[in-house]
This record gives C-alpha cells, sequence and structure tokens, in this order.
C-alpha cells in the first residue's frame, strides 16, 4: 500500500496517471472557495490538463474552505500535499485513475480569516473562483435581493478584517487591492445555477455596496462576473470507493473523488487580468452562455428532478436504476422532448436528439451509484431555478406542462417523509420543516404546496399547472408512482 504524496508519485501503480510536471514550480494564481468533489473532478481536472502540457504553471489552485465542514478537507488534503485521486467511473465497470496536482494549498478560513484575505489580496491572485452549491448566494427567497439580515453577513459588515462569509473574504481582498492601487481579480462562478455570474455580482456587488458605495460602484464597474455552464456528474466519495481504489490499485488517498467520463465547461472569456488558456484542454469560450446554461439546466438538471422523486417513491434508490427502467426513460424522453426542448433557443454545433439520449445514457451509469437521495436533497433551492422556469414558459407560449407539474407534485409527495412501502424518507432542505408541514396537508388541501408563494409565485393562480398538478398529486395518493408515470406516458 502507498500513500498519496509527492513524494510517493513515482512509486504508484503503474495504472495510475500521475502528474508530468514539476509541482515544485507551479505558483499560485486562482483562489477557490468551496473545494468540494465538483470542483475537484472539474475546474482543477482542467487546470491539471493543461499543467500536463507544459503550460500554466503560475495558475496553481488555492484551495479555501469557510463551512465548519471543511476542516476535515483541509486536513486530509494537507496529509497528501494537496494531491487527490480523480477516478473515472466507465459503464462497463473499468476505472481510469489520475492523480490531480493543480491544487497547491488549502486554507481553513474560520481559522485565519486574515490569512486568506492576504492570499486574494496578492497580485498573483488573478481569479477568484467559487462553487459554494445553488444556495450559497444568500438570495432572499421572497423578493430575490441579496439578504442583509443574515446574522454571518451582519458580522461581516461590522467587522470586515476578520469575516465569516464568502462575501465578506471576497470583498475585503478587492478592498484591499483597490486601496493598493491593484487591479481586481475576476469572480469567476461554477455552480450550477442559471446565470451563475449574475447572481454573484449581484450578491457580491450588494454585499460591497452596504459596507461602503464607493467601494460597491467600483466592484460594479471594474469587477468581472463571467458566466460558466459546468457539467459533470459527481457523487459523494463513499467508504466503497475508498476501498476500491486500496484493493485495486495498491493507493492510499484518504479523499478521492469519483465521476462519470463525461465532463463540460462553457465559459464566457470576460476577465481582469488574464486567464489560463483552458481552451486548449476542451473548455468553450463563448460570447454569451445562456443558450448553453439553459440547455443543460432545462435538460440535464430538470431531468434529474424528474426522476429522482418518483423513483424514490416506487422504492428506487440509485439513478441508475431508474435509467434502466423503460417506463422512466420514456417519462424522461417525453419531458424532454415535449416540454423542455421548445424552451430552448437553437444551439449551432448541438444535436438536442444526441444530448438527450446522451443523459439518459450517463444517468444509466452503474458505476457511478449516483444516489437519488443526493438528488432530492435541497430542492427548494433547485426546482424553482430548473424546473418552473420551464412551466413559465410553457404557459406563455400554451404548451404541455402536464408532466413537468407531475415532477412538481412528486416532490410535493416526498416532502410527506414516506415512500410508498411505509419506509421513512430523511428529507434534506433548507427549508426541510416548512415543507413537510406543508406536505402534511396534501390529501386535505391538495394545492396547499404550491401556494408557498416564496417557491412558486403565481404559479398556483394558472388553472392549467394547477390542475394538471393536483391530478399529478391525488394519482400520486391513491395509485402510486408507477401508475401516474404510466398515465403520464400514455397522455
Amino acid at each position: 500500500m502507498t500513500r498519496l504524496n509527492n513524494a510517493n508519485l513515482d512509486r504508484l501503480n503503474a495504472g495510475i496517471d500521475i502528474p508530468d510536471y514539476a509541482r515544485e514550480r507551479v505558483t499560485p494564481g486562482i483562489v477557490h472557495i468551496g473545494v468540494g468533489g465538483f470542483h475537484r473532478a472539474h475546474q482543477a481536472m482542467y487546470l491539471d490538463a493543461l499543467m500536463r502540457r507544459g503550460e500554466a504553471l503560475d495558475w496553481g489552485i488555492i484551495g479555501v474552505g469557510v463551512m465548519p465542514g471543511d476542516r476535515r478537507m483541509q486536513q486530509a488534503l494537507a496529509a497528501q500535499d494537496h494531491l487527490y485521486t480523480l477516478v473515472v467511473k466507465h459503464p462497463d465497470g473499468s476505472l481510469e485513475p489520475r492523480v490531480i496536482g493543480s491544487m497547491i494549498d488549502y486554507r481553513f478560513a474560520p481559522e485565519d480569516p486574515a490569512a486568506v484575505v492576504e492570499a486574494m489580496a496578492d497580485p498573483a491572485i488573478r481569479i477568484v473562483s467559487l462553487t459554494v452549491t445553488e444556495g450559497g448566494y444568500n438570495v432572499h427567497p421572497v423578493n430575490g435581493d441579496f439578504d442583509l439580515d443574515d446574522p454571518d453577513v451582519r458580522h461581516d459588515l461590522a467587522e470586515p478584517e476578520a469575516p465569516r462569509t464568502a462575501f465578506g473574504l471576497v470583498v475585503e481582498a478587492l478592498y484591499r487591492r483597490r486601496q493598493r492601487g491593484l487591479a481586481p481579480f475576476t469572480v469567476m462562478s461554477c455552480d450550477n445555477i442559471q446565470g451563475n455570474g449574475d447572481v454573484a455580482r449581484r450578491m457580491f456587488g450588494a454585499f460591497a455596496k452596504a459596507r461602503d458605495p464607493g467601494l460597491g460602484a467600483w466592484v460594479e464597474a471594474e469587477v468581472p462576473f463571467p458566466n460558466s455552464m459546468v457539467d459533470r456528474i459527481t457523487p459523494v466519495t463513499t467508504p466503497a470507493d475508498i476501498e476500491e481504489l486500496s484493493s485495486r490499485f495498491a493507493l492510499e488517498d484518504a479523499w478521492p473523488v469519483v465521476c462519470e467520463p463525461f465532463t463540460q465547461w462553457v465559459l464566457e472569456d470576460r476577465f481582469a487580468v488574464g486567464r489560463p488558456s483552458v481552451d486548449r484542454v476542451g473548455v468553450q469560450l463563448v460570447e454569451d452562455v445562456e443558450p448553453y446554461e439553459l440547455m443543460k439546466l432545462r435538460l440535464l438538471n430538470a431531468s434529474h428532478q424528474a426522476l429522482c422523486y418518483f423513483g424514490y417513491l416506487a422504492g428506487y434508490r440509485y439513478a441508475h436504476e431508474v435509467c434502466r427502467d423503460p417506463l422512466f426513460v420514456d417519462f424522461l424522453l417525453d419531458y424532454m422532448v415535449n416540454e423542455a426542448t421548445p424552451t430552448l433557443a437553437p444551439l449551432p454545433g448541438v444535436d438536442l436528439e444526441t444530448y438527450r439520449r446522451t443523459l439518459i445514457e450517463r444517468f444509466a451509469n452503474p458505476e457511478i451509484k449516483d444516489t437519488l437521495a443526493r438528488l432530492c436533497a435541497e430542492s427548494s433551492d433547485r426546482i424553482p431555478k430548473w424546473l418552473l422556469p420551464v412551466i413559465r414558459e410553457q404557459l406563455d407560449r400554451g404548451g404541455d406542462v402536464h408532466r413537468a407539474a407531475a415532477v412538481v407534485a412528486s416532490w410535493a409527495r416526498y416532502a410527506e417523509g414516506v415512500d410508498e412501502s411505509g419506509e421513512p424518507i430523511e428529507v434534506v432542505d433548507r427549508l426541510k420543516d416548512s415543507l413537510m408541514a406543508v406536505a402534511e396537508a396534501n390529501r386535505e388541501c391538495p394545492t396547499a404546496f404550491i401556494e408557498q408563494r416564496e417557491l412558486f409565485g403565481e404559479l398556483a393562480d394558472q388553472p392549467r399547472f394547477r390542475d394538471a398538478y393536483r391530478r399529478a398529486l391525488e394519482s400520486l395518493h391513491e395509485r402510486g408512482a408507477r401508475a401516474t408515470l404510466e398515465a403520464l406516458v400514455r397522455a
């Protein structure tokens, strides 16, 4: 058994791809906040690929953890010289392990926020990137503005030199660069939300303006926030993944990452002080990312929602199980073809029929073992961003909505907290308590769930949506998930 670190790279199993560049020559150019599995399977992988071409050695990544739970990640990576193994899982069961070397440091912000701020204030840092999840942008659930009442935000505004939040850290670093006459870095969101750069601009700009109007105006005028579309299925690393890497490749890695073979990154080419040449390793640089973004959000992400609640209620626990069931596949394709695709603008060079079929193949990969519980989590952040825009556009254009309405009904049924076999469901959502309380009334008042205006806005007032939702929810209660889907597919 060989432990993963710099000294042991040349001793690793021949089947493991290792960095062929001198890591001691890599210097920081990016600070990344939110080092989860997706960042390590995606952005850090692209940087590693570029470094293997002998390029971008001045674009090394300093990871930053803000949440208390990030301490464990910091410790695990520090013990491995910030190396980790990315394991691509192919549908035929083969594994493709690759050691990623583009991350060169990891800072735990709660331990020393001043050091994190100074790292970002360093002129060598030209990009601060983010994967802080859909709910990490502090958007007020009702009015969509920046939530200035958040306790940690209030702390950071009162004590800017000891920030607790990503907003406080980034804006304090920008403040110092401005004071020192340095150009700002680019803030690059890699989160899975529509208009991620635009959302980041509004939220970070609002925080900066609340701190100092002059600073807010400078951030608005000088700091680029490019939008991006990111895609790679990256399930949570399990103990079994760690054991498999150990048993098959004799490698001891405390926190590897597993992912599917497919990866995509579409990025607007707007940067303040340069960027790595990621277009040389497959990143699509475009003027406007929105058409690609909508394709992904409404076909891939919304389809994950379309399969996860129905699948879980029916007794499945993994995405690949659902997507090997012809009934579920027919329903997903019906949703994609008849409701999602009509809301998309034409994309030059993209065959949407092939893209849809590829999605089903990706979801059906048995080696990924993507849990339905993961896909069902944080629904109150996901469905309003991924699925409800499809419903609204289809209503405006007179198109079908009964499949998407049924997906919303499956979420409401899932939020009742028990599946069709009577087994308890662990609902994971920032609004868990209120969602489950409303879902208790599903049978007595079938439209109560969609009358939560902070989530659904005016949709409960739309007869076509309301009626389709009610029919689907009543069918789920009376006949169950499979019979409900059979009726939908026949319709």
